[in-house]
């Protein structure tokens, strides 16, 4: 049973993508633009928003900064005023580095927290209030398998994932009656750099970012909650949170190595 409005007819709906400037979010944004989406992307650096943009015809790019929510409530405007509506708003920004108990690292921890959860705060304050004038649209969270359960590694960088399916489960129950529709999306390994510096000597199930950005789709046309991929990654990695402890444990330090 779809929890959301399928979203599979992309014409002229506008999408702002927040961390869009590589990776699954560029992806998605070329595979969105060629269904007829009027796309939106944002990132920090102006230089690939430009180039989308040249690409692109009828797209827009607004160099943005997820962490200055000033900045993310000047780029909503900007985009309706532009476009004259907001119908999918996707935060995709992440920040990741290899981090253990052992050699904690505050700064870098975080570093994590502004770019990975903080930030989608930021987006959800800037088109909320757009999104209920509206009566429609959708919020959808790039979250990671990592939010699944601690792994060796992602110290800095699980937690933050894990409140984003946390917060993304409370949208729903509030969002759902007003017409607006909320989805997390956890993907597993995804041939990005990030991807590439994750500290792991095999990166099992490892997909494309263009696999990743189809299988995004197909969960969004199905009106999905969760999309999760790939699944004979994600769906042993669930099994393993209905372990006992001890087990769960020993599971991963023999997955791992570490």
């Amino acid at each position: 049973m779809p929890l959301n409005p399928p979203l599979a007819d992309w014409k002229q709906r506008v999408v702002w993508l927040v961390g869009a400037s590589a990776g699954i979010g560029r992806a998605l944004a070329e595979q969105l633009h060629a269904g007829g989406a009027r796309v939106v992307i944002s990132a920090r650096n102006p230089l690939p928003l430009e180039a989308f943009e040249l690409n692109h015809k009828g797209s827009l790019g607004i160099a943005v900064d997820a962490t200055d929510a000033s900045a993310m409530q000047r780029a909503v405007q900007r985009i309706t005023a532009h476009f004259g509506r907001l119908d999918v708003a996707v935060y995709c920004a992440g920040h990741y580095r290899a981090m253990r108990a052992t050699t904690f690292d505050l700064t870098e921890a975080l570093q994590h927290n502004r770019t990975n959860y903080l930030g989608a705060l930021h987006m959800l304050d800037a088109v909320l209030p757009t999104l209920q004038r509206q009566g429609s649209g959708h919020i959808s969270l790039m979250a990671s398998v990592a939010a699944f359960g601690g792994l060796p590694l992602g110290l800095a960088y699980g937690p933050p994932k894990a409140a984003l399916n946390n917060l993304a489960e409370s949208m729903y129950v509030d969002l759902a009656p007003l017409g607006i529709g909320t989805s997390v999306i956890n993907p597993g390994f995804v041939d990005t750099p990030a991807s590439a510096q994750s500290g792991f000597i095999r990166r099992p199930a490892l997909i494309s970012t263009e696999e990743a950005a189809r299988q995004i789709l197909r969960g969004w046309a199905k009106g999905q909650f969760e999309i999760h991929f790939p699944k004979r990654l994600t769906l042993s990695l669930k099994a393993l949170r209905l372990l006992p402890r001890w087990m769960y444990f020993k599971a991963v330090r023999s997955a791992t190595g570490l």
